[in-house]
């Protein structure tokens, strides 16, 4: 059964980090724009997690989260409180109103995720609930390594999609005992600063997963990104068998 996830916020920008973060899991999403429609929706579909915003119209999020504590109901509801304030009396009064974690914005979709896990347990979709027109396009399995396939063109559409999945992706390897990836850059002629933030986008997935992983592709690009500080150091090999031999 899916995870219901609740998240409130009058933001639009925060809801699709929220939304993009779980993303790569097997979860509902419901959104709020205030603390009335937040309550609404929380005594409707008995959310598993609501990810809730301290300042809001019509009814904030310190509103919304004595009325939630108030009713038996919906009361043990875990609480992730988002505030844009860092403060050591902000965030003690945060934690003394029994939310399970806190956040200051603004944050990225990886770290909010590390913070769930604590709480809630979170399951990866399958390739197959992943869908054609989704990230879990780019990834196929070719005996014990993972491939990630890009595209002729990297952009930063490409990275939005796979921010949240990379991190799907690596935890479901771990969990099948998979433990190498070769991202196939065979399609792409050029370097541009979308492909390296996406390489190291990927680097910093698989070391925290444990993940062993190789880039593949033309000969000329390995020699460009020799170039540039972020991946001059990670290894690059001509072609796809080469380097599923280095990671054997």
């Amino acid at each position: 059964m899916a995870l219901k996830v609740l998240t409130v916020d009058d933001s639009k920008t925060i809801r699709m980090v929220v939304k993009r973060a779980f993303k790569g899991f097997d979860c509902e999403l419901h959104e709020a724009e205030n603390g009335v429609e937040g309550l609404s929706l929380a005594s409707k579909v008995k959310p598993d997690l609501i990810v809730l915003d301290i300042t809001m119209p019509v009814m904030n999020g310190i509103e919304m989260l004595e009325k939630l504590k108030a009713e038996p109901s919906l009361k043990d509801i875990p609480v992730i409180m988002l505030t844009a304030e860092s403060g050591k009396d902000n965030v003690m009064k945060i934690v003394k109103m029994g939310v399970n974690d806190y956040m200051v914005k603004p944050f990225k979709g990886d770290q909010l995720i590390e913070r769930v896990e604590k709480i809630v347990k979170l399951s990866p979709k399958s390739a197959d609930a992943a869908g054609a027109g989704s990230a879990g396009k780019y990834f196929a399995l070719d005996q014990d390594v993972e491939l990630l396939n890009l595209p002729e063109k990297v952009g930063r559409p490409l990275i939005v999609e796979l921010e949240s999945a990379l991190a799907a992706k690596t935890r479901e390897m771990v969990g099948a005992g998979i433990k190498k990836l070769v991202v196939n850059m065979e399609k792409c002629s050029q370097t541009n600063m979308s492909l390296i933030k996406l390489i190291v986008l990927v680097a910093q997935n698989c070391q925290k997963a444990g993940v062993a992983f190789r880039l593949a592709g033309q000969q000329s690009l390995g020699e460009e990104l020799k170039g540039f500080q972020e991946t001059s150091a990670i290894p690059f090999d001509a072609s796809i068998e080469a380097a599923k031999a280095a990671l054997a």
